[in-house]
């Protein structure tokens, strides 16, 4: 394949998409953080959702929480994308019970579990991406922990710890829940 079979729009994309990547790099660098710890953030940062990744030398994680600001005299917004990542995570404490349905990974249906309302959590390495689709920009900093979480993003915390320890929560399926019409 030569340069001629691709369009002008197919080379400005191409472009943009090495340029993004390179500066995928020069973050990981200048954070100065291991590579594979940042594959979950990349990943919840170009897919969306929670992330967990683990080799034999770490865990790491990302959970993503959505913080929308609204002007009401405007009548615009934008939704932020808060995406925290934690390199060989520890989980300092759980505090509540909520039932929830969960979907993950390959399974086929939905299951009803139980997740903590509250965690706490710390780590070696804390990194809080924060993704604004007003201004297209990712900022990135490096902080410290802990941490508290609480509602879903606690719960995306637990999921994603239950993924780093190799094992998964089940729960009851969707079809043993009963219709009920009033």
């Amino acid at each position: 394949m030569d340069a001629h079979d691709y369009s002008d729009l197919d080379y400005d994309k191409l472009k943009k998409q090495l340029f993004f990547n390179l500066s995928e790099k020069k973050a990981i660098k200048d954070l100065q953080v291991q590579p594979d710890a940042f594959i979950p953030i990349l990943f919840s940062l170009k897919f969306g959702g929670d992330w967990s990744f683990k080799t034999q030398e770490l865990e790491a994680m990302a959970v993503k929480e959505k913080i929308t600001r609204y002007n009401e005299e405007e009548g615009e917004g934008y939704t932020l994308e808060r995406v925290t990542l934690f390199v060989n995570p520890i989980l300092k404490s759980m505090e509540g019970k909520v039932m929830r349905l969960e979907k993950c990974g390959d399974k086929n249906e939905r299951e009803l579990v139980e997740r903590p309302f509250r965690v706490k959590l710390d780590a070696e390495d804390i990194i809080r991406a924060e993704l604004n689709p007003s201004t297209m920009e990712i900022t990135l900093k490096k902080i410290k922990g802990p941490l508290h979480f609480s509602g879903s993003a606690a719960y995306g915390v637990s999921h994603e710890m239950e993924h780093l320890a190799g094992c998964e929560h089940t729960g009851k399926f969707i079809w043993e829940f009963k219709y009920r019409i009033e």
